[in-house]
């Protein structure tokens, strides 16, 4: 059994255990064992006739749901037990930030019988409304946009605060506890710049970053907000989809992870993200201590993207363009923030929370 992260610091009592079983469960296609049709499994517990059809995913089997009363939907099920941890996880976040102002996501349908989702012996899953706009992965990066994307993060992590999630501490492989042991997966990596950047970032985080995190601000976070789970819903803002890699994690790595998806452009000190920075701060300021780790946590954060992809694209070769489509964004940004020393990280970072909201 996977050990628990401590509820003081969300860092695993034995990280290697709990690395273990969050690989273990990556290591797995999505579930295509289940003898239950999806539509079948709409029918029996929402009463719904609809027509399905799958999407990708990396564990649970999701899918497109068109219902007859006209509604589009997501349904996400699997057979297999460790799922039902993530659902309980992912329904019940979906709901707490139902009555969340300002934060867009998606709503959980109830089952028949009222429940946030549905458990039998033969599996378990759950049912949201789709939300409709353009994934920000498609839309061109402006400077406005992306600090509403920060704006619209930081309204996220306020809400997300006050939600008490069961399973928040369930294996993650892409949880802050197992980020020093990720080193394992260097050897899937060609050799080549982006091994170099990706060992030096490691070992930074490793020597210098990980022991301060515990004095960072700890709560149940998305985990996992890049481009292609953020929504430009059009008026109403930038929305937020799939919570599944969520969970106890420092705050600050939300940011750093969004921030680091936009590190792009070699011009700037930040590749751009000063943007996702500046509306962030504009709502949640940062401390000291978060200025000072971000650029570190940034470069972290984008080589564990480059590790865990490249580990699974070992595995499944035949899913790899879907594995790898972040990849390489990450390797422009760890080319990017290469060249800050820790002094001109934590000074671009104070300079980007200053900044106002662009005009265009």
């Amino acid at each position: 059994m996977a050990a628990q992260p401590d509820h003081s610091t969300g860092v695993a009592a034995t990280g290697r255990a709990y690395f273990a079983s969050a690989a273990e469960l990556l290591a797995m296609l999505p579930d295509a064992s289940q003898n239950d049709a999806p539509a079948a499994l709409l029918a029996q517990h929402y009463g719904l006739d609809a027509v399905v059809a799958p999407l990708s995913s990396e564990v649970e089997r999701t899918f497109d749901a068109r219902a007859g009363d006209g509604r589009q939907l997501i349904f996400k099920t699997s057979a297999r037990p460790q799922a039902l941890d993530s659902f309980r996880f992912q329904s019940t976040v979906l709901a707490g930030l139902g009555s969340a102002t300002g934060v867009i996501a998606p709503a959980v349908i109830p089952t028949r019988s009222g429940d946030l989702m549905f458990e039998h012996a033969q599996g378990s899953g759950y049912l949201q409304t789709r939300m409709v706009g353009l994934a920000l992965h498609t839309v061109p990066r402006t400077p406005r946009l992306l600090y509403q994307v920060g704006e619209a993060l930081a309204r996220l992590n306020l809400a997300m605060k006050h939600i008490e999630a069961p399973a928040s501490r369930r294996p993650v492989l892409w949880n802050i506890a197992c980020w020093p042991w990720l080193v394992e997966f260097e050897r899937y990596l060609p050799e080549g710049q982006t091994a170099q950047l990706v060992h030096s970032a490691m070992a930074d985080y490793i020597g210098n970053i990980a022991p301060q995190i515990g004095n960072l601000d700890w709560q149940v976070t998305h985990n996992d907000p890049s481009p292609f789970n953020m929504i430009n819903t059009g008026p109403t803002g930038i929305g937020f989809i799939d919570f599944g890699d969520g969970g106890w994690n420092p705050r600050l790595q939300d940011l750093a992870i969004a921030a680091g998806h936009f590190t792009l452009d070699p011009d700037t000190p930040l590749g751009g993200a000063e943007h996702v920075i500046a509306g962030y701060a504009s709502l949640c300021p940062l401390s000291d201590l978060e200025a000072a780790l971000l650029p570190g946590m940034m470069r972290a954060r984008q080589s564990a993207l480059v590790l865990i992809n490249h580990w699974r694209s070992h595995l499944f070769p035949q899913d790899a363009p879907y594995i790898m489509k972040n990849v390489h964004r990450a390797e422009r940004g760890l080319v990017v923030l290469a060249a800050l020393d820790a002094a001109a990280g934590e000074a671009a970072v104070r300079d980007a929370a200053t900044r106002k909201q662009p005009a265009s």
